[in-house]
C-alpha cells in the first residue's frame, strides 16, 4: 500500500520558456517522461530527474498543426506520438546519440569495484543522450480526442467518431478506420451479437477518452455525452460494445490490468469501477470511490469533476484529482488512504484563504516511489493576484511490502512486522532487535516421506508480541547502502525475516541484506556476480538462508538460489537449482518452496540437507502443476500461498511440535480468492514423488472463498489450544469493505459436533485502519496512515513556493482491536457458544475489558440511533454475553459514561436497572464502580434516590477506608443539597489543605504548656473555613452525615488506629480537635497502654528501641544484627514478634548511615501529611527503619568525608549512645505525623494518648508536660489513675519483653513522684519497679462486627527534618535549624 511522506520536490526546467507544461506521460517502465507544452516536447530522465532532450516546434509548423495536446509512448520506448489541435498526429523517433555518449556519468573514487567491471555497466548507471527526430505529420481530418498504444499499433480517436488504427511507422497504406456509429452496443454481449444493425443513438457521438485493457482484451471508452462503454473485438477488425447502465456523466477512464477493473471518473466527483462479467459479457459495477460526507461534508460542491485517474505501477492504488483541486489515494477495492481536501480548502492563521493546488496531469515513476505531477496555483499577495505558477512536482511515497508486486512474506505466525519501502530506505516497525537465530535440524524437516514434506518444527525466531510491536511509536529507518543503490535503483523486492531482525532488498541486479542487530549491510564482494543476476520472482528468508528466484543473465537461465546469511555474499556459497520457466511469484511454507511461473503453472520444491556438506542445503523438485484451466492470464495473479487450511477442520489438536503439513493453495486472482485443496492419498503421493512424473495433482474442485481481496494472512500452527480459533483462521483485507475472517467452528468439549453446523464461517467487519499485519495472539491489527499538516505562511514571506501549497505528510503507525467485531458477528449469527469460547480464550489480554466495552458501544450507537424499529435487537444478547465475565458491571458503567445521556434509557432497558447494578457493586465491594453508577443515578433518578444511594456508598467506603472516595461522595451529596435548596455548590476542593489550614501559620512546640490547652477546652472555636459542610442545625442530611463521621472516628479510635484516624480527618476535613474534646473521657481514653504502644509502632513503621548493651556490642537496626551478609534476629525482637501485628517490610541500609541528635526540651512539629503507605508483608521484619538520607542529603556527605580513624576517636559510651539512637529512630515522615497527632491530642486535652505518643518518640519533654498537667484540677482522678497505671504496665512489659524502653522509663521515673501525692499511693524506688503490680487485662475493644480493616495509605510529605534539634556538634545542625524555621504547608498527595 502507498503512503505519502514529506513535501513534494519541485523540478526546475533548465531551459527558459514562457510556455507552461500541461501534460506528462511516462514510458512503460516509468524511467522516461514526455512533458508537453504548447510547442515543446521534453523528455526527462527518472533518476536523476533531469531533462534529456527538448524539441521546440517551429512557428510555421505550429501555426499549421496547432498547439500540442496529448502524448503517447511506443511500447519499446523508441517513439513518441503527439497530437496537435489541428487534427495532426506527430510521430517522434527517440534516437540514441551514441552508446558511449552520456549526458551524466557516474564518477567513482579510486579503487571502487564498480569502475569498468563489465562493458555495459556505465550504460546502466549513466544518463544517456538522445535526440528527437520528427516524421511527417499525419492529418486525420478531425481533431484528435484521445489515443492508445497497442504493441506495434496505435488507436487514435477523433471528433468525427472515427477510430483509426495506425502503424507506428506512420505509413498511410496501413491505416485502418472504424466508425463508432457502426459499432453495435447493448447491455451485454449476447444481445449485442444478435443485433443486426448498429444503434442510431451513436450519431454525432465520439470517444472522449479510451484506454486498452490487456487482461480484458478490449477498450474502455468514455463518450462525449458521458456514457461509459467497453469495446471488444468481434471478427476481423470489427468491434462490439456494451454499455454501463444508468451513467451519463463520465469524464475520464483508467484501466487496471492486474485486477481487471475499469475506473471511470465522473462529473459528480466520484469514481465508478466496473468489471466484465465472464458469462454475459456485461459491465458490472464493482464498487465506487466516493468521499464520505462524515469526514468531508459538502466537499463535492468544491471539488468539481474528476480530472485525473492514474493507477500505480503495481495496480494496487489509484490517484484521483479534481478540477478545483485536491489529491486523494484509494486502494484498488476502495480503502481511502490519503486525502488533501481538508487542507486544500482551509484558511491560514492570518485569516486568508488558501488557494488549492490543482493537478492537471500526473504520471507514476518507476516502482511507484514517485508521482510526477503538473500543478498550477494562483499566487496572491494581499489584494494583488499574481499570475498562475506552474511546475513539475515529485510526490514521494512509501510502499507496503505486503502488497508489493513481487513480494511474498514467508508464511509464519511470527511474521507480524510492518515494513514500508521508500526510494532509498526501509521503514521497519518491530520490537528491539535481539539475536534469536538458532540452527535448524533439516533432518527433522524431511521425516515422514510425504509429498509435501513431513511436519517441520516451527521457526526458531521468538515472537515479538504486542509489547514489542506497540511499545515503539517511531519507525526503525534503515538507509539502503549507497554503493548498492546507485547502481541498482529502483528497489523492486524486499523481505524481512520472521524475527524482524534481517532485511533483504533487491534492485535491478543482485541483492543485499542488512542486520538490525549488527547494523551492517552485506553486498556482493564480486560485482560481476551481482551484475549477472536479476531477481525476478522475489525474496524470502528461511532460517539463516535467503531464497532468491532469479535469472542468470550469463546463461539466460531461471534459477532458485539459497545464500547462507552468515557467509560472504558469493555464488560459491550458494545452492543453485535450475528452473525451466520464468518465475513470477515465490511463496514459502516451512521447507517447501512454491513458484508461480509465466505459463500459469506452479513448481513445488523442497529444501533438503546436502549430503556433501553438513552446512549446505539443496533443493529438489517435487511436482509441477499446470493451473491454466483456472487462470486466464498470469498478470492477474496477485499472490499465491501454501497453507494448512482446508474447508473441513481437523479435530485433533496440533501443538508447536506437530506443525500441520501443507494442505491447500490459496490463489488471489484479480481479487478473487480461490482455494485449491489436494485430494491426499499418502501412498499414491509417495509413488508419484519417487517416479518424478510431471502429472497434475488431483485437486479438489476450486472453492471461491471471497471476492475483492487485497491481502491475506494466516498461520501454520497453533501456539495454544485456547486460542486455536483465531490462530487457525484466514484473515482477508478487502479494501473499503473492511476485513473478513474465515473462522473455524470447534464443537464444545462436552458436545458432539452437529452435523448441520458448518465447520468454517466467513465473518466480515469494518476497520478504521488499513491492515498491514495481523497479531493473531494479541487480537490486533497493525497499520499505517498518512497524516497531512498544512504549511502556514509566515508574515515575512510574501510569496510561497509551489510545493508549500501542498500539505506536509507524515506516516504514522496505527493499530486497532478486532476481537469485538468477530464476537459481534458470531452473536448476530446466533453462535453465542462459539463467541463465548473465543472470548474466554482471550480474557487474559490486558485490554479485554475494553473489548467488551466496544461491543456494547458499537451495538448501542447503532440501535439506539436507528430511525426504524429493529425487529431483532442485538443489545440484549450482548448484555447477556458480557454477564459471563467478572467485569460486567464495570463494562456497563464505563460504556454509559462514554455515551450520550439520551441513549442511557435504551442501554439500561437491556442490561438492567442501574439501582440494581449499584446494589450489586456494593455487595461485591466494588466501590469505585458503584461510584460511577452513582453518576448514572443522579441523572436518571430524583435527588432523593441519589442521596439515599450515595449515603449507602459513603458508609461502605468508610468501612473500607476509601478516603478519597469518601471525599468525593461528600462533595457529591453537598451538590445534591445545593440543587434542592437553589444555592450553588461550593467549589472548595476537599483535601488535606483545608484540614490543616488552622496550623499553617502557627509554630507549635512540645514544650507548650498543656495547662492553657486543657483550660480553654470549652472556649475553643473552630474556624469557619475548617467546616466541610454549611452547618445548618435544621439540615437533617448534615446532621446524619455528622453522625456517620463521628461513628467512624469513634471506631478508628477504639481500634487504636491513629494512622487511619489522621488520614480520615485529613481527607474528609473532619474537625478532630473539637470531637476529641467531647470524647476525651470516652472513645479517646486509653485502657491498654501496651497494646496502644505496639499498635503505634506497627502503623507508623517505628522500630522498638534496643538496649544500650546490644547497641554497643553490635550495630542493631530493627531488632536485627547485621553480620556480614547474614541477618541474625535479636532475642528482644524475637519476643516482640509474637505480640505485634503482622510485620512490615523494612528498609535496607547500614547502621552508620547518619546520626540522630538528642531531643532538647523544646521542639517544633510541623504540618503533617497523612496519606497511604504501601508496603509488602515481609514476614522476617518488624518495621521499616528510617532512611537518614531522607532527613539530610548532606549527612551522607559529612560521613563520607570523615577521617578514616573516626571510630578510634569515639569512646565506647558515645558509640553506644549513637547506636541506640540510630536503632530507635523511625522514618522521618512517621515522626512528623506522630508529632502532628501529638499536637492534636494536646489541643484536645487527651493526655493519655499524649503519653503513649511521647513513649514512642521517647521524648522526655512530652512526658514531663503530661505529668505536670496531672496536677491540674481540670484533670479527673480517673484519668490520672489510668495514666499512672498505664505507665506501670508499660514498665512491667518493658522489663520482660522490651529492654530498650528501660533507660527512657528510668529517665522519667522521678517525674512520677509528683503524682504520688495526688494518688496517695506509695512510689517505689527510682528504678520504678512495681513487683506487686500485675499486668491489667487488656480492655475489650469494640465488637468484632464494628471493626474493619484499614486501607494502607501512601505518604507524600515534604522532606523536612524532625521536630527535635540536633546536638551542637552534630554536622546536621545547620540544615535542621533551617528546616525548622518558618511555617509549613500541607500538600495534597
Amino acid at each position: 500500500m502507498y503512503f505519502l511522506t514529506g513535501w513534494p520536490r519541485k523540478l526546475l526546467h533548465p531551459l527558459p520558456s514562457e510556455e507552461e507544461p500541461f501534460h506528462i506521460r511516462p514510458n512503460f517502465h516509468g524511467t522516461l517522461f514526455a512533458v508537453l507544452s504548447e510547442t515543446q516536447l521534453g523528455v526527462w530522465f527518472g533518476r536523476p530527474s533531469v531533462l534529456i532532450v527538448n524539441y521546440t516546434e517551429s512557428a510555421k509548423a505550429a501555426s499549421r498543426c496547432g498547439p500540442y495536446q496529448l502524448a503517447e509512448w511506443k511500447s519499446d520506448d523508441a517513439a513518441i506520438a503527439v497530437s496537435a489541435a489541428g487534427g495532426y498526429l506527430l510521430l517522434f523517433d527517440l534516437v540514441r546519440c551514441s552508446k558511449e555518449k552520456f549526458l551524466y556519468e557516474p564518477l567513482y573514487p579510486k579503487g571502487s569495484p564498480y569502475v569498468q567491471v563489465t562493458p555495459g555497466s556505465k550504460a546502466e548507471q549513466g544518463v544517456p543522450a538522445f535526440t528527437l527526430e520528427r516524421k511527417d505529420p499525419l492529418h486525420l481530418g478531425a481533431p484528435i480526442t484521445s489515443f492508445q498504444t497497442m504493441q506495434e499499433e496505435l488507436m487514435v480517436c477523433t471528433a468525427d467518431g472515427q477510430l483509426h488504427v495506425l502503424q507506428w511507422c506512420g505509413a498511410n497504406s496501413s491505416r485502418k478506420a472504424i466508425s463508432l456509429h457502426n459499432i453495435p452496443f447493448a447491455l451485454d454481449l449476447q444481445t449485442c451479437r444478435s443485433a443486426s444493425e448498429p444503434s442510431s443513438a451513436l450519431e454525432n457521438m465520439h470517444v472522449r477518452d479510451v484506454e486498452y485493457c490487456e487482461t480484458l482484451n478490449g477498450f474502455a471508452v468514455v463518450l462525449n455525452d458521458g456514457r461509459l462503454g467497453f469495446l471488444s473485438p468481434a471478427s476481423g477488425i470489427q468491434l462490439q460494445g456494451v454499455w454501463a447502465p444508468s451513467v451519463a456523466d463520465g469524464m475520464c477512464v483508467a484501466v487496471n490490468n492486474k485486477y481487471r477493473l475499469m475506473a471511470f471518473g465522473c462529473a459528480s466527483g466520484s469514481v465508478l469501477l466496473y468489471t466484465i462479467d465472464s458469462e454475459t459479457g456485461s459491465m458490472q459495477l464493482s464498487h465506487a470511490l466516493k468521499l464520505s460526507p462524515e469526514y468531508y461534508p459538502d466537499i463535492w460542491n468544491k471539488t468539481g469533476e474528476v480530472q485525473l485517474l492514474q493507477w500505480s505501477p503495481d495496480c494496487s492504488v489509484v490517484v484521483v484529482s479534481w478540477k478545483h483541486g485536491g489529491l486523494s489515494l484509494w486502494s484498488v477495492f476502495g480503502a481511502h488512504l490519503v486525502c488533501t481536501l481538508t487542507e486544500d480548502f482551509m484558511y491560514r492563521s492570518d485569516g486568508t484563504k488558501k488557494d488549492p493546488l490543482k493537478i492537471t496531469s500526473a504520471a507514476w515513476g518507476a516502482e511507484g516511489y514517485h508521482l510526477w505531477a503538473l500543478t498550477t496555483v494562483k499566487m496572491a499577495q494581499g489584494s494583488c493576484v499574481q499570475p498562475q505558477q506552474t511546475g513539475i512536482l515529485q510526490f514521494q511515497f512509501l510502499r507496503s511490502t505486503s502488497l508489493c508486486k513481487f513480494h511474498c512474506l514467508p508464511l509464519n505466525p511470527d511474521a507480524e512486522q510492518v515494513l514500508l519501502l521508500g526510494e532509498d530506505r526501509v521503514y521497519v516497525a518491530c520490537g528491539d532487535p535481539t539475536p534469536a537465530h538458532r540452527p535448524v535440524d533439516l533432518q527433522q524437516l524431511q521425516r515422514g516421506g510425504d509429498l509435501l514434506g513431513a511436519p517441520a518444527p516451527p521457526p526458531t525466531a521468538t515472537s515479538h508480541g504486542s509489547d514489542a510491536l506497540l511499545g515503539h511509536r517511531h519507525w526503525h529507518v534503515v538507509q539502503i547502502h549507497s554503493t548498492y543503490l546507485e547502481c541498482n535503483w529502483p528497489i523492486r523486492f524486499t523481505a524481512i525475516d520472521p524475527s524482524g531482525h534481517l532485511v533483504a532488498v533487491a534492485g535491478r541486479h543482485g541483492f543485499a541484506h542488512y542486520s538490525l542487530v549488527s547494523r551492517k549491510w552485506k553486498l556482493f564482494g564480486n560485482v560481476a556476480q551481482e551484475l549477472t543476476m536479476v531477481v525476478t520472482g522475489g525474496l524470502a528468508w528461511w532460517n539463516d538462508y535467503i531464497i532468491v528466484a532469479c535469472c542468470n543473465l550469463t546463461h539466460h537461465q531461471e534459477e532458485i538460489r539459497l545464500y547462507p546469511r552468515l557467509s560472504n555474499l558469493d555464488n560459491a556459497y550458494a545452492s543453485v537449482t535450475r528452473v525451466h520457466l520464468d518465475t513470477v511469484l515465490l511463496a514459502l511454507y516451512q521447507n517447501l518452496i512454491l513458484l508461480f511461473r509465466a505459463d500459469c503453472s506452479i513448481g513445488l520444491y523442497r529444501i533438503l540437507d546436502s549430503e556433501d556438506s553438513p552446512r549446505s542445503v539443496t533443493v529438489e523438485l517435487l511436482k509441477e502443476v499446470s493451473l491454466s484451466r483456472y487462470i486466464s492470464h498470469p498478470a492477474t495473479v496477485v499472490s499465491i500461498m501454501l497453507t494448512s487450511l482446508r474447508t473441513e477442520i481437523d479435530d485433533t489438536f496440533k501443538t508447536r511440535q506437530q506443525v500441520p503439513v501443507a494442505q491447500s493453495i490459496l490463489l488471489n486472482m484479480a481479487g478473487q480468492l480461490l482455494m485449491l485443496q489436494w485430494e491426499r492419498s499418502g501412498s499414491q503421493m509417495q509413488e508419484e514423488n519417487r517416479s518424478r512424473q510431471k502429472k497434475r495433482l488431483p485437486f479438489c474442485t476450486p472453492v471461491v472463498l471471497a471476492q475483492c481481496v487485497e491481502n491475506m494472512w494466516t498461520t501454520c500452527y497453533s501456539s495454544s489450544k485456547p486460542k486455536r480459533q483465531l490462530l487457525e483462521a484466514l484473515w482477508l483485507a478487502c479494501g473499503g469493505a473492511g476485513m473478513k475472517v474465515w473462522l473455524p467452528l470447534f464443537p464444545h468439549d462436552s458436545h458432539k459436533p452437529q452435523s448441520f453446523l458448518s465447520r468454517r464461517i466467513m465473518l466480515p467487519f469494518k476497520v478504521n485502519v488499513y491492515p498491514l499485519a495481523v497479531l493473531f495472539e494479541d487480537a490486533l491489527i497493525l497499520g499505517a496512515t498518512s497524516v497531512t499538516v498544512l504549511y502556514d505562511r509566515q508574515q515575512d514571506m510574501p510569496f510561497e513556493s509551489l510545493e508549500a501549497f501542498f500539505p506536509f505528510c507524515m506516516v504514522e503507525r496505527t493499530s486497532q482491536i478486532y476481537l469485538h467485531h468477530v464476537l459481534l458477528q458470531l452473536l448476530i449469527r446466533n453462535l453465542g457458544e462459539q463467541a463465548l469460547l473465543l472470548a474466554q480464550s482471550y480474557a487474559t489480554l490486558p485490554y479485554f475489558p475494553h473489548v467488551l466495552e466496544l461491543m456494547v458501544h458499537v451495538v448501542l450507537e447503532e440501535e439506539a440511533t436507528s430511525r426504524e424499529p429493529i425487529p431483532d435487537p442485538l443489545l440484549p444478547r450482548v448484555a447477556k454475553f458480557i454477564t459471563e465475565f467478572p467485569f460486567f458491571l464495570q463494562t456497563i458503567v464505563h460504556c454509559a459514561r462514554k455515551t450520550e445521556y439520551a441513549l442511557w434509557n435504551y442501554l439500561f432497558a437491556a442490561v438492567g436497572n442501574p439501582k440494581d447494578l449499584f446494589e450489586e457493586c456494593l455487595m461485591t465491594h466494588d466501590l469505585d464502580t458503584a461510584a460511577s453508577y452513582l453518576i448514572i443515578l443522579q441523572n436518571m433518578e430524583v435527588p432523593a434516590v441519589s442521596r439515599q444511594h450515595a449515603t449507602l456508598l459513603f458508609t461502605s467506603a468508610l468501612e473500607h477506608s476509601k478516603w478519597d472516595l469518601c471525599r468525593h461522595i461528600m462533595r457529591f451529596l453537598k451538590a445534591i443539597g445545593s440543587e434542592e435548596s437553589g444555592t450553588p455548590p461550593s467549589t472548595q476542593e476537599s483535601g488535606l489543605t483545608a484540614g490543616f489550614e488552622l496550623f499553617r501559620d502557627r509554630s507549635i512546640g512540645v514544650s507548650q504548656s498543656l495547662d492553657s490547652i486543657v483550660g480553654v477546652g470549652d472556649s475553643f472555636q473552630t474556624p469557619s473555613y475548617l467546616s466541610r459542610w454549611n452547618r445548618d442545625s435544621s439540615s437533617t442530611e448534615n446532621v446524619y452525615m455528622d453522625m456517620i463521621l463521628w461513628r467512624e472516628a469513634r471506631h478508628l479510635l477504639e481500634d487504636l488506629r491513629l494512622k487511619d484516624l489522621g488520614c480520615f480527618s485529613a481527607h474528609l476535613g473532619f474537625e478532630l480537635i473539637g470531637w476529641l474534646r467531647r470524647e476525651r473521657s470516652r472513645a479517646a481514653r486509653v485502657d491498654d497502654f501496651v497494646l496502644a504502644l505496639k499498635r503505634l509502632h506497627h502503623d507508623f513503621l517505628w522500630p522498638f528501641p534496643v538496649s544500650t548493651a546490644c547497641a554497643v556490642s553490635s550495630p542493631i537496626r530493627n531488632g536485627y544484627c547485621f553480620t556480614g551478609v547474614h541477618l541474625q534476629r535479636s532475642q528482644t525482637a524475637s519476643r516482640l514478634l509474637d505480640t505485634v501485628p503482622p510485620p512490615i517490610c523494612r528498609s535496607k541500609y547500614t547502621w552508620l548511615d547518619s546520626t540522630v541528635a538528642e531531643h532538647k526540651e523544646t521542639s517544633v512539629p510541623r504540618d503533617a501529611l497523612l496519606s497511604p503507605i504501601h508496603h509488602n508483608g515481609d514476614k522476617e521484619s518488624i518495621v521499616s527503619v528510617t532512611s537518614l538520607t531522607e532527613i539530610s542529603s548532606g549527612a551522607d556527605e559529612d560521613w563520607a568525608s570523615a577521617d578514616e580513624d573516626f571510630t578510634s576517636t569515639v569512646s565506647a559510651t558515645q558509640m553506644g549512645r549513637m547506636s541506640t539512637e540510630v536503632a530507635s529512630k523511625g522514618p522521618h515522615k512517621s515522626e512528623v505525623q506522630l508529632r502532628y497527632l501529638l499536637h492534636i491530642f494536646k489541643e484536645a486535652g487527651c493526655l493519655e494518648w499524649c503519653a503513649v505518643i511521647g513513649l514512642v518518640l521517647q521524648d522526655a519533654a512530652v512526658i514531663k508536660q503530661v505529668i505536670s498537667c496531672l496536677e491540674s484540677p481540670v484533670v479527673s482522678a480517673e484519668a490520672v489513675h489510668r495514666i499512672y497505671g498505664g505507665l506501670l504496665v508499660v514498665d512491667a512489659w518493658a522489663s520482660s519483653d522490651c529492654l530498650g524502653y528501660k533507660p527512657f522509663l528510668n529517665q522519667i521515673g522521678p517525674q512520677l513522684q509528683k503524682v504520688s501525692g495526688k494518688l496517695m499511693e506509695p512510689i517505689q524506688s527510682l528504678a520504678f519497679q512495681a513487683p506487686g503490680t500485675s499486668r491489667p487485662a487488656e480492655s475489650a475493644g469494640p465488637k468484632s462486627e464494628d471493626r474493619h480493616e484499614s486501607t494502607a495509605l501512601g505518604i507524600s510529605l515534604p522532606a523536612e527534618a524532625s521536630g527535635t534539634k540536633p546536638k551542637e556538634d552534630s554536622p546536621m545542625k545547620e540544615e535542621v535549624e533551617q528546616a525548622l524555621e518558618g511555617a509549613y504547608t500541607c500538600i495534597i498527595s
